[in-house]
Protein backbone atom coordinates (compact mmCIF):
# COMPACT_ATOMS: atom_id res chain seq x y z
CA UNK A 1 0.00 0.00 0.00
CA UNK A 2 1.35 3.40 -0.98
CA UNK A 3 1.99 5.79 1.91
CA UNK A 4 0.88 9.40 2.27
CA UNK A 5 1.69 12.05 4.85
CA UNK A 6 -1.44 14.03 5.71
CA UNK A 7 -1.00 17.43 7.35
CA UNK A 8 -3.58 17.15 10.08
CA UNK A 9 -4.83 19.75 12.57
CA UNK A 10 -7.99 17.98 13.70
CA UNK A 11 -10.17 20.54 11.95
CA UNK A 12 -12.95 19.94 9.48
CA UNK A 13 -10.78 20.36 6.39
CA UNK A 14 -7.76 18.30 7.41
CA UNK A 15 -9.96 15.56 8.86
CA UNK A 16 -11.82 15.36 5.56
CA UNK A 17 -8.44 15.03 3.85
CA UNK A 18 -7.56 12.20 6.21
CA UNK A 19 -10.59 10.12 5.24
CA UNK A 20 -10.12 11.12 1.59
CA UNK A 21 -6.58 9.75 1.64
CA UNK A 22 -7.79 6.48 3.13
CA UNK A 23 -10.51 6.26 0.48
CA UNK A 24 -7.81 6.69 -2.18
CA UNK A 25 -6.06 3.62 -0.84
CA UNK A 26 -3.16 5.33 0.92
CA UNK A 27 -1.59 4.09 4.12
CA UNK A 28 -2.09 7.27 6.14
CA UNK A 29 0.63 8.86 8.27
CA UNK A 30 -0.93 11.87 10.00
CA UNK A 31 1.25 14.82 10.99
CA UNK A 32 0.08 17.40 13.53
CA UNK A 33 1.88 20.34 15.10
CA UNK A 34 2.05 21.86 18.55
CA UNK A 35 3.13 25.35 17.55
CA UNK A 36 1.97 27.07 20.77
CA UNK A 37 -1.34 27.91 19.13
CA UNK A 38 -3.99 29.37 21.42
CA UNK A 39 -6.43 26.69 20.19
CA UNK A 40 -4.33 23.73 21.31
CA UNK A 41 -7.58 21.87 21.92
CA UNK A 42 -7.41 21.08 18.19
CA UNK A 43 -4.73 18.50 19.00
CA UNK A 44 -7.22 16.65 21.19
CA UNK A 45 -9.60 16.64 18.23
CA UNK A 46 -6.79 15.35 16.02
CA UNK A 47 -6.17 12.47 18.41
CA UNK A 48 -9.91 11.65 18.45
CA UNK A 49 -10.23 11.66 14.68
CA UNK A 50 -7.03 9.68 14.12
CA UNK A 51 -8.23 7.01 16.55
CA UNK A 52 -11.71 6.87 15.02
CA UNK A 53 -10.51 6.75 11.41
CA UNK A 54 -7.50 4.54 12.00
CA UNK A 55 -4.09 5.65 10.76
CA UNK A 56 -0.73 3.92 10.49
CA UNK A 57 0.93 6.67 12.57
CA UNK A 58 -0.03 9.96 14.16
CA UNK A 59 3.01 12.10 14.83
CA UNK A 60 2.83 15.42 16.70
CA UNK A 61 5.84 17.70 16.23
CA UNK A 62 6.68 20.56 18.61
CA UNK A 63 7.40 23.74 16.64
CA UNK A 64 7.51 26.91 18.75
CA UNK A 65 6.16 29.49 16.31
CA UNK A 66 5.21 31.69 19.27
CA UNK A 67 8.90 32.62 19.45
CA UNK A 68 8.47 34.34 16.09
CA UNK A 69 5.07 35.88 16.81
CA UNK A 70 3.22 37.98 14.27
CA UNK A 71 -0.17 36.32 14.71
CA UNK A 72 -3.00 36.41 17.21
CA UNK A 73 -2.99 32.60 17.14
CA UNK A 74 0.47 32.50 18.73
CA UNK A 75 0.23 35.54 21.01
CA UNK A 76 -2.12 37.41 23.33
CA UNK A 77 -3.47 39.63 20.55
CA UNK A 78 -7.25 39.52 20.27
CA UNK A 79 -8.81 37.20 17.71
CA UNK A 80 -11.06 39.19 15.34
CA UNK A 81 -14.75 38.39 15.74
CA UNK A 82 -17.73 38.73 13.39
CA UNK A 83 -15.64 39.98 10.47
CA UNK A 84 -17.95 41.22 7.70
CA UNK A 85 -15.48 40.68 4.85
CA UNK A 86 -13.73 37.36 5.44
CA UNK A 87 -11.13 36.69 2.77
CA UNK A 88 -10.87 40.25 1.44
CA UNK A 89 -7.62 40.95 3.31
CA UNK A 90 -5.00 38.85 5.10
CA UNK A 91 -6.16 38.80 8.74
CA UNK A 92 -4.08 38.74 11.92
CA UNK A 93 -4.96 35.06 12.32
CA UNK A 94 -2.42 34.42 9.56
CA UNK A 95 0.66 32.73 11.08
CA UNK A 96 3.80 33.84 9.19
CA UNK A 97 5.17 31.04 6.97
CA UNK A 98 3.17 28.39 8.84
CA UNK A 99 2.25 26.27 5.83
CA UNK A 100 5.77 26.59 4.41
CA UNK A 101 7.23 25.31 7.68
CA UNK A 102 4.65 22.54 8.03
CA UNK A 103 5.04 21.36 4.45
CA UNK A 104 8.83 21.31 4.80
CA UNK A 105 8.59 19.06 7.86
CA UNK A 106 5.99 16.86 6.17
CA UNK A 107 8.30 16.60 3.17
CA UNK A 108 11.14 15.40 5.39
CA UNK A 109 8.98 12.74 7.03
CA UNK A 110 7.63 11.63 3.66
CA UNK A 111 11.18 11.17 2.38
CA UNK A 112 12.04 9.01 5.38
CA UNK A 113 8.86 6.98 4.74
CA UNK A 114 9.86 6.51 1.12
CA UNK A 115 6.95 8.38 -0.40
CA UNK A 116 6.40 11.63 -2.27
CA UNK A 117 2.68 11.90 -1.54
CA UNK A 118 1.60 14.73 0.76
CA UNK A 119 -2.03 15.62 1.44
CA UNK A 120 -3.09 19.06 2.65
CA UNK A 121 -6.50 20.61 3.28
CA UNK A 122 -5.88 24.06 1.85
CA UNK A 123 -8.81 25.78 0.23
CA UNK A 124 -9.06 28.88 -1.98
CA UNK A 125 -12.83 29.46 -1.94
CA UNK A 126 -14.37 29.63 1.56
CA UNK A 127 -11.19 30.64 3.40
CA UNK A 128 -9.65 33.52 5.36
CA UNK A 129 -7.42 34.83 2.58
CA UNK A 130 -4.11 33.31 3.68
CA UNK A 131 -1.47 33.53 0.91
CA UNK A 132 -0.11 30.06 1.73
CA UNK A 133 -3.45 28.41 0.93
CA UNK A 134 -3.45 29.39 -2.76
CA UNK A 135 -2.81 26.95 -5.62
CA UNK A 136 0.13 29.08 -6.77
CA UNK A 137 1.89 28.49 -3.45
CA UNK A 138 1.25 24.74 -3.54
CA UNK A 139 2.55 24.47 -7.12
CA UNK A 140 5.68 26.45 -6.24
CA UNK A 141 6.41 24.35 -3.16
CA UNK A 142 5.91 21.14 -5.14
CA UNK A 143 8.42 22.30 -7.77
CA UNK A 144 10.93 23.16 -5.06
CA UNK A 145 10.41 19.83 -3.29
CA UNK A 146 11.25 17.90 -6.42
CA UNK A 147 14.56 19.77 -6.62
CA UNK A 148 15.39 19.53 -2.92
CA UNK A 149 14.96 15.89 -1.91
CA UNK A 150 17.22 12.91 -2.51
CA UNK A 151 14.28 10.61 -3.23
CA UNK A 152 13.05 12.89 -6.02
CA UNK A 153 16.47 13.74 -7.49
CA UNK A 154 17.44 10.06 -7.62
CA UNK A 155 14.10 9.18 -9.19
CA UNK A 156 12.55 7.05 -6.45
CA UNK A 157 9.66 9.27 -5.33
CA UNK A 158 8.28 12.27 -7.18
CA UNK A 159 6.71 14.72 -4.74
CA UNK A 160 3.01 15.37 -5.27
CA UNK A 161 1.00 17.62 -2.97
CA UNK A 162 -2.63 16.50 -3.09
CA UNK A 163 -5.11 19.28 -2.31
CA UNK A 164 -8.53 17.64 -2.75
CA UNK A 165 -10.38 20.57 -1.14
CA UNK A 166 -8.75 23.41 -3.07
CA UNK A 167 -11.78 24.26 -5.23
CA UNK A 168 -14.55 23.12 -2.88
CA UNK A 169 -16.88 25.35 -0.90
CA UNK A 170 -17.14 24.71 2.83
CA UNK A 171 -20.53 23.11 2.16
CA UNK A 172 -18.89 20.78 -0.36
CA UNK A 173 -16.30 19.85 2.26
CA UNK A 174 -18.99 19.05 4.82
CA UNK A 175 -20.75 16.84 2.28
CA UNK A 176 -17.53 15.11 1.26
CA UNK A 177 -16.45 14.36 4.81
CA UNK A 178 -19.87 13.04 5.67
CA UNK A 179 -20.02 10.87 2.53
CA UNK A 180 -16.68 9.30 3.47
CA UNK A 181 -17.93 8.37 6.94
CA UNK A 182 -16.22 11.10 8.95
CA UNK A 183 -17.82 11.90 12.30
CA UNK A 184 -17.83 15.68 11.86
CA UNK A 185 -18.58 16.19 15.53
CA UNK A 186 -15.09 14.96 16.43
CA UNK A 187 -13.42 17.85 14.62
CA UNK A 188 -12.51 21.29 15.98
CA UNK A 189 -12.18 24.52 14.00
CA UNK A 190 -12.45 27.47 16.43
CA UNK A 191 -9.48 29.84 16.78
CA UNK A 192 -10.55 31.13 20.20
CA UNK A 193 -12.24 28.37 22.22
CA UNK A 194 -13.26 28.89 25.83
CA UNK A 195 -11.43 27.13 28.70
CA UNK A 196 -13.67 24.09 28.21
CA UNK A 197 -12.72 23.86 24.54
CA UNK A 198 -16.11 25.06 23.29
CA UNK A 199 -16.19 27.05 20.04
CA UNK A 200 -16.64 30.83 20.25
CA UNK A 201 -18.96 30.94 17.23
CA UNK A 202 -17.65 34.34 16.10
CA UNK A 203 -14.10 33.97 14.76
CA UNK A 204 -13.55 33.59 11.01
CA UNK A 205 -13.07 29.84 11.32
CA UNK A 206 -16.31 29.38 13.27
CA UNK A 207 -18.25 31.55 10.81
CA UNK A 208 -16.96 29.62 7.79
CA UNK A 209 -17.61 26.29 9.48
CA UNK A 210 -21.18 27.23 10.43
CA UNK A 211 -21.76 28.56 6.90
CA UNK A 212 -20.66 25.20 5.52
CA UNK A 213 -23.10 23.20 7.62
CA UNK A 214 -25.95 25.64 6.91
CA UNK A 215 -25.42 25.57 3.14
CA UNK A 216 -24.95 21.80 3.09
CA UNK A 217 -28.22 21.33 4.99
CA UNK A 218 -26.40 19.21 7.55
CA UNK A 219 -27.01 19.63 11.31
CA UNK A 220 -24.08 21.41 12.92
CA UNK A 221 -22.57 19.15 15.63
CA UNK A 222 -20.23 21.88 16.92
CA UNK A 223 -20.33 22.52 20.66
CA UNK A 224 -20.52 26.27 21.11
CA UNK A 225 -19.85 28.36 24.19
CA UNK A 226 -22.93 29.60 26.06
CA UNK A 227 -22.01 33.17 25.07
CA UNK A 228 -21.98 32.33 21.32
Amino acid sequence: MKRAVVLFSGGLDSSTCLVWAKAQGFEVHALSFMYRQRHQVELQAAARVAAAVGVAQHLVLDVGLDRIGGSCLTSDLAVPKDSPDIGSTIPITYVPARNTVFLALALGWAEVLGTGDLVMGVNALDYSGYPDCRPEFIAAFERMANLATREAVEGRARVTIHTPLMRLTKADIVRLGRSLGLDLGLTHSCYDPDPEGLACGHCDSCILRRKGFDEAGVPDPTRYSAIS
